[in-house]
């Protein structure tokens, strides 16, 4: 049986699944949404849930892969404030107690998206290079040797952190800067707050003409959403660029959902790094569109069960 058992929790969902080949297949795939799972709270009651469906899937996968929001730092999980109970969990304890010697491997989505590239699409073959995933959030995994670096705390490639004005309100007040200016779900709060309406950030790039002109909008609208994707595009692509100034990748892979606007975004993407990047990369969309995650759970449990060489002293 050569069967592993992919999780994956984000936000607002878990996506559960089982791959039968060393390959970008999805054999059979259960989803849960995280605020209708029979009433119970998140976090620790969020995982018995999950667990139970999983067995329900399969009793004895080859291993498990487990991609999480937030990351993972001295056996427990950070950074992943939008799931109420996640952030804290002992979670590699727990899978280790209910998978005992089932090798399980746990990573952040963005790291675990990686790894799907790395082993089967965009970053294949790749030594040195960049993920990066524009979704809801954003962040970036970092790739070093054909492999994905966790950094001293688990935490690199968490560029949402980073500042976009000098001395601006940052983590240590609970903000993050780049995040909140140019994810899809900082750009849509503030779409909203200027706009005075609920809007998507697929709504504001219909509003300044990508794909495809909004109809029947106010020209003022269209206006304010042009001028907020205009910024959006710019701080985009500076951060970007001096991420690739400081690690030299030769590949940058884009990923996530705000990949509906890739007409827009590649190409300033691409002519920033060409004008910042004494040696800019090649860049590509990720091959992984959906289901990023879930695959790069598959990656991580296929690693994770192969045979590794003994290192002798």
């Amino acid at each position: 049986m050569t069967r592993v058992l992919g999780i994956d929790v984000g936000g607002t969902k878990v996506a559960i699944g089982l791959s039968e080949s060393d390959g970008p297949e999805i054999t059979e795939r259960v989803r849960l949404e995280i605020d209708t799972l029979n009433g119970s709270p998140p976090g620790a009651h969020l995982l018995e849930r999950v667990l139970a469906t999983a067995r329900d899937l399969i009793g004895s996968p080859i291993a498990v892969g487990f991609s999480t929001c937030g990351v993972i730092r001295e056996g427990r999980v950070r950074l992943a404030p939008n799931v109420p109970g996640w952030d804290g969990l002992e979670l590699p304890r727990l899978l280790g107690r209910a998978y005992g010697g089932t090798p399980v491997a746990i990573d952040n989505d963005v790291n675990a998206a990686a790894a799907a590239e790395l082993r089967w699409g965009a970053l294949r073959g790749v030594s040195t290079g960049v993920y990066l995933n524009l979704g809801t959030g954003l962040a970036a995994a970092l790739v070093v040797g054909g492999r994905v670096v966790a950094g001293a705390h688990g935490a690199a490639g968490e560029i949402g952190y980073q500042l976009v004005a000098p001395g601006e309100p940052a983590f240590a007040e609970g903000r993050a800067p780049l995040e909140e200016r140019v994810s899809g779900g900082g750009l849509a709060g503030r779409g909203s707050a200027e706009l005075g309406r609920p809007v998507t950030a697929a709504t504001l790039f219909g509003l300044a003409g990508h794909p495809a002109p909004v109809r029947d909008a106010e020209p003022a609208e269209r206006l304010g959403a042009a001028e907020l994707v205009e910024e959006m595009l710019a701080t985009l692509a500076m951060s970007v660029a001096n991420l690739c100034v400081a690690l030299d990748p030769e590949r940058l892979v884009v990923g996530g959902g705000m990949m509906g606007a890739a007409d827009r975004i590649m190409p300033r993407l691409v002519a920033e790094l060409r004008r910042v990047v004494p040696f800019p990369p090649e860049v590509r969309p990720a091959r992984f569109a959906d289901d990023a995650p879930l695959l790069g759970a598959f990656a991580l449990a296929r690693a994770a069960a192969e045979p590794h060489p003994v290192r002798h002293a």
